[in-house]
């Protein structure tokens, strides 16, 4: 029997490509991570921006002990097995009255992974509706193949090249994906799907992690993973270790080397090398 999903929940992410809500963490404890995180911001004179964004669990200890809170590794497990890296994490955070959005995109477009064996776990630190910028999602069209995309590098797309399909989207088809502090959905890599801007008074902030089976590999270069549940036995990532104090300064070395790392990854064949390029800073309000 699955540990958290029910059945009619692995086939709905089967065939739409999204489940959603799932309930991982209480309100109140959603609402305690996102003062922490604005803890920080306040402490440090503005947003998280930059490669703070990205790989934020080696930064944060709260967020270590996120991307191994069981209700989620469980719920991911029961779609992919017991052998689970994360391989990376991203903020999306959209300030209040904010032209930033997200342009209806494939994860898995510049990832480099070898295949499409990868779900991401979005977690809401706020609440996300359609009056705040909610993501919206394509049912079903994660079974096609990789969709050609073009770069845009716009200053107000929230993703690393700004990039978008290169193809018409019947965004009459979209699903808005409605969650509350504490709920997250569960989507796949291939999955076409997008948000827009938050023209609310408030921010909307959601955290996503994404995981893959051990027997997935990096096929663009070198890259590293944690290992959150099981065994590797494939040893394709180096293996990060788990930080137990926030910005540990050694971590804040060790984030700074596969932060570089990943971003040459994501970002080859463009000229940016740095999620702190200018090319790839989105508007922060």
């Amino acid at each position: 029997m699955p540990n958290v999903l029910t059945p009619a929940q692995i086939d709905t992410y089967h065939r739409d490509g999204c489940v959603f809500p799932i309930r991982v963490m209480e309100e109140g404890d959603a609402i305690a991570l996102r003062r922490r995180l604005e803890a920080f911001e306040a402490a440090s004179g503005g947003p998280l921006s930059g490669d703070l964004r990205h790989k934020s669990h080696l930064l944060f200890a709260w967020l270590g002990d996120l991307v191994r809170e069981a209700r989620i590794v469980d719920a991911v497990a029961d779609l992919y097995g017991g052998d689970l890296l994360c391989w990376t994490t991203n903020f999306f955070i959209k300030e209040a009255n904010n032209p930033a959005f997200v342009s209806w995109h494939q994860d898995s477009t510049y990832w480099g992974l070898s295949r499409p064996d990868v779900v991401t776990a979005w977690v809401a630190l706020t609440p996300s509706t359609s009056a705040n910028g909610a993501m919206g999602f394509i049912p079903g069209t994660h079974t096609s193949d990789q969709i050609p995309h073009r770069d845009t590098f716009s200053r107000d797309n929230l993703l690393t090249r700004g990039q978008e399909v290169a193809v018409d989207v019947d965004t009459s088809k979209a699903v808005t994906v409605t969650l509350e502090p504490g709920e997250m959905s569960l989507h796949h890599v291939r999955l076409v799907h997008g948000s827009p801007p938050n023209p609310s008074s408030d921010r909307r902030i959601g955290f996503a992690i994404r995981y893959i089976p051990t027997d997935v590999s990096q096929v663009a270069g070198e890259d590293s993973a944690t290992l959150v549940r099981g065994l590797d036995r494939h040893h394709h990532f180096e293996l990060e270790p788990r930080p137990m104090r926030d910005m540990d300064p050694d971590f804040v070395a060790l984030h700074k080397r596969i932060a570089e790392r990943n971003a040459r990854i994501l970002y080859r064949g463009t000229g940016v090398e740095s999620y702190n390029d200018p090319r790839a800073l989105p508007a922060r309000g």
